[in-house]
Order: structure tokens, then C-alpha cells, then sequence
């Protein structure tokens, strides 16, 4: 007994010493680097702060933010999300945590005389392309998923999504990291987005391959194709995949160098003009027979009424067949701060702007819009829709449907929740079969009720939802009609 009292002090005095020990090496490493002034002037006691500061995003997070105070989304928006992804019910109690009082609040008019559940219709299909592409699109469902990479996304992720878009009837954008197996797996109707880079349809030299334009268009499920001139985290700046993710798969399907970080362009090199962007979009229709369209983010806007003004001399034949509108607050896996925070108008601005120069062209029945940036909830897809939208989109929507948890480490290979990693051992957590059935739930509840608004403002679907439905809050703490904020669709309508 007393030996192994003995062993015990030993051991004890042993891990003491080794701790003061370290201690004593912290001490001197600290004092002497030159790198960090606080652990520089308090050594060992300085590193607590990057130790609270990590966790500190945790606690705010689980602890301590209220329902509504979290960015990009807060809380209750992340609890919708999740809740309709589970087929859980969506409804709740008490009532609202949401402030109705900050400018540019929405608050639709709710009707008298509400349309009856027996009266109500799923949104219609829309065509798209009609007249000009020899294969055109009956797009089935107002609400889609944005473009998101393979290479940003995981390959159970992309296999998630496109089995839960083939289950809810919706589309899926590749995002411009090219079109993976994966994508086509679910059997999900795909549109193909194009980026500076042109992964996935370029040519030895980085430029645009006839041949493997062909190649793609040739998969029946490929059913439109989207030149990406800017999105809304990073216009101006092209896509950034870093070298971590860069795998041998990867990059045989985007065509770059495997371990090398995969940096896109900040623009189309062989577009430089609204004449060289309608060309553009003439020869890829041609070569592939289906709809083309662009995304971009609106900063500045003389360059639309260029644009329009040319389709009509050229013929409406020549317009582009959708043109996405992307949000200057809108995500990315990684981009500089300075263009996540302040450049590109904001979805509420930018959407009402592009379908009045649109439709003052006389272009509404030519060409579709569609509209992305922070799409998560039924109220910003409905408003959308009331702004003069055909189409709605989300990316980081579909992410919570996943089940992310909005860690932030998107561009960091170390997602805890399997989504944007390329690491094994991260995404073995994400079943796609599962999340699949995740990913359609959420499509279905979201058409429903946006639906929900729909009826509650008396028309029988989203699409006969106009500006006259919504009002926003302005800054007198009155709202206004949207159709008094933005007359000129009304107008061009009538």
C-alpha cells in the first residue's frame, strides 16, 4: 500500500513539474516574441484572449443573442429553416419577436375576404426561353437553389441537394465550379452556370470549349445555362476555392491543377460590353439550344438601359432568357470583407429597379427574373415575388436545410457540419439520404406558405401576388404601398 502511495506522489509531483515546466517555456516564448503585444507584456496570462475570443462566438450564439439579433440570420430565421426542413410545424406562440418598426419592413395587406383553401392553385409553371431556344424551359417551381459549387460544397452535400430538388420538383445551379456526377445523380433539373473561370467548359487555354459546351448541354437534366458576371458577396471579385480543397477530383472536373488554389477572374475576359455580353449569350444558346441567361449584382444600372436598348434593336430574339439579380449581402465561401459589407445594392433596391427598366423596354414577357439574397423565410420570398420576381432562389437557405449551423468556417475545410469540407472524417456526419428528404421538406414548406400570404392578401397563387400587396416602412415609421415606391410596373402592367 504505502508503494503504491509512493507511485501516486511520484506521479503527482511529476505532472506538477511538467506543468510549471511548461508553464515556465510559455513564460519565455511570450516574453521574447515580437509578434503579439498582449501576450508580449502578459505572458501565458495574454493567451486567454484568443481563447475567449473563440469561444466567445459560441456563447453569443447558444447563450446569449436573442431570437433576432444574429447576422447574416439570426435565430428564429435558422429555427424556421430547420423546423420545415424536419416537416415540423412551422407555426408558433404568443407572439411575434420580430420589430415591424425598422425602415423597409414589409407588411402585406392582408385581404377582407381571404381566398379559400378550396379556391387556392399551385403557382403555374413558367416558360422560359420560349421563341429563341430550340430546347426551352417549363421551370415548375418559383422557389430553386442557387448556385453553390462543388469544390465550395462537399460531395454529400451536392448529393443531398440534387436528390432533394428531384423530390420537391425544383431546379438546382451548379454554382461555376462545373457539373460533378453528383449533381446529376438525384435526377433534378439543372441549370449550368458559367463564371469567369469557365470550369467545366473551357479549353486548355482557360477559354470557352464549343466541345465541352456540347457535352454538357447533351445531359437531358442540364436545362438552362447562366453566364455568372458578379455575385453579391464578391462583385468585382472572381470565385476563390483555397488549395486545401483543390482535390485530384476537383480539379479534373473544373480542369485546373489538383493542390493549387483555384482563383476565378474577376470578370469575362472576352466580355467587355453590352454588345459582347448579348453575343455571348447568342452563341452558347446556339451551340447548346437551350436557355441562357446572366447573374449579376447591381451597382451601377446605366448599363440595363444600354442593354435593353439594344435587345429591341437587335430583336427580343437576341434578349437573354432570365437575368439573375443577386444581393449585395449575399454569401460566398470566402471573399474580402470590403465587398461583402459595402458594395452592390441591397435585393430591395436592385429587384423593383431591374423589372421597371426591364418591363419600360417592353421585355416582360421575353425575359424572366430571378431574384437571390437571403431567400431563407416565406415573407422575403413573397416579397420578392410582389416586387415583380418570377423566380426565387437561395444558397445558404438550403445550407440550414442541410444542417448547417452558421459556424463561419466555410472557406476553412473544417465545417463541423460536413457541408463545405473536403475532409472524410467532417462529412461521414452528413447522410444524404437523409438530408435529401431535409432539402425537399423545406422546398415544399416554403411554396406553401408563401401560398399561406398568398391567400391571406386574396389571390389564389404567389404568382398573382403584385407591388400593391406589400407595403414597407419608411422612415417616418409610416408604410407605403410598394406600388407608390415603384409606380413603373404598375404602370407598364396596366
Amino acid at each position: 500500500m504505502t508503494a503504491v502511495l509512493d507511485g501516486l506522489t511520484s506521479l503527482f509531483i511529476f505532472a506538477v513539474g511538467l506543468v510549471v515546466l511548461s508553464l515556465i517555456v510559455l513564460f519565455v516564448i511570450d516574453r521574447y516574441q515580437t509578434a503579439d503585444t498582449v501576450r508580449r507584456n502578459y505572458p501565458v496570462i495574454g493567451r486567454m484572449r484568443h481563447v475567449l475570443s473563440e469561444l466567445g462566438e459560441f456563447f453569443r450564439q447558444y447563450f446569449f443573442a436573442m431570437d433576432r439579433e444574429e447576422m447574416p440570420f439570426n435565430r428564429a430565421q435558422r429555427d424556421w429553416v430547420d423546423d420545415a426542413s424536419k416537416a415540423k410545424s412551422t407555426n408558433v406562440a404568443f407572439g411575434s419577436t420580430r420589430n415591424l418598426d425598422p425602415v423597409g419592413t414589409p407588411i402585406f395587406v392582408n385581404c377582407p375576404w381571404p381566398t379559400l383553401e378550396r379556391d387556392a392553385v399551385k403557382a403555374p409553371p413558367m416558360p422560359i426561353g420560349g421563341g429563341a431556344a430550340r430546347i426551352p424551359y417549363d421551370a415548375p417551381s418559383v422557389f430553386n437553389i442557387s448556385g453553390m459549387s462543388y469544390g465550395a460544397l462537399s460531395t454529400p452535400a451536392v448529393r443531398a441537394l440534387s436528390n432533394g430538388a428531384a423530390k420537391a420538383g425544383c431546379w438546382m445551379n451548379t454554382g461555376e465550379g462545373g457539373l460533378s456526377p453528383y449533381h446529376l445523380e438525384g435526377g433534378c433539373d439543372i441549370v449550368f452556370q458559367i463564371g469567369t473561370a469557365k470550369y467545366g467548359v473551357r479549353d486548355e487555354d482557360g477559354n470557352l470549349s464549343d466541345a465541352k459546351l456540347r457535352e454538357v448541354a447533351a445531359h437531358e437534366q442540364v436545362r438552362m445555362f447562366e453566364l455568372k458576371l458578379s455575385q453579391g458577396a464578391k462583385p468585382g471579385k472572381g470565385g476563390i476555392l483555397p488549395a486545401a480543397k483543390v482535390n485530384a477530383e476537383i480539379a479534373e472536373i473544373r480542369g485546373i491543377p489538383e493542390g493549387e488554389a483555384s482563383i476565378s477572374p474577376n470578370r469575362h475576359t472576352d466580355i467587355g460590353s453590352t454588345e459582347e455580353l448579348l453575343d455571348m449569350i447568342a452563341h452558347i444558346r446556339e451551340v447548346t439550344g437551350k436557355p441562357v441567361g446572366f447573374k449579376t449584382v447591381i451597382g451601377a444600372y446605366g448599363w440595363l438601359e444600354d442593354l435593353f436598348a439594344k435587345i429591341n434593336k437587335r430583336g427580343p430574339q437576341s434578349a437573354p432568357d432570365f437575368i439573375t439579380v443577386d444581393s449585395g449581402d449575399g454569401g460566398t465561401g470566402a471573399a474580402p470583407m470590403p465587398l461583402i459589407d459595402n458594395v452592390g445594392l441591397t435585393l430591395r433596391e436592385a429587384l423593383p429597379m431591374l423589372v421597371d427598366l426591364r418591363d419600360k423596354a417592353g421585355l416582360k414577357d421575353r425575359i424572366r427574373i430571378v431574384a437571390s439574397g437571403k431567400l431563407v423565410t416565406p415573407s422575403e420570398v413573397a416579397w420578392a415575388l410582389c416586387a415583380g420576381a418570377d423566380f426565387t432562389i437561395s444558397a445558404r437557405g438550403f445550407m440550414f436545410a442541410l444542417g448547417c449551423i452558421q459556424a463561419m468556417k466555410c472557406n476553412k475545410n473544417t465545417c463541423p457540419t460536413g457541408i463545405t469540407t473536403h475532409d472524410p472524417s467532417l462529412q461521414r456526419g452528413l447522410d444524404p439520404a437523409n438530408k435529401a428528404v431535409r432539402v425537399a421538406n423545406f422546398v415544399k414548406q416554403m411554396r406553401k406558405e408563401v401560398g399561406v400570404i398568398a391567400h391571406s392578401v386574396g389571390v389564389t397563387n404567389p404568382r398573382g401576388m403584385k407591388r400593391y400587396h406589400v407595403r414597407l416602412v419608411c422612415a417616418d415609421g409610416r408604410s407605403r404601398p410598394l406600388d407608390e415606391l415603384y409606380p413603373t410596373f404598375v404602370s407598364q402592367a396596366a
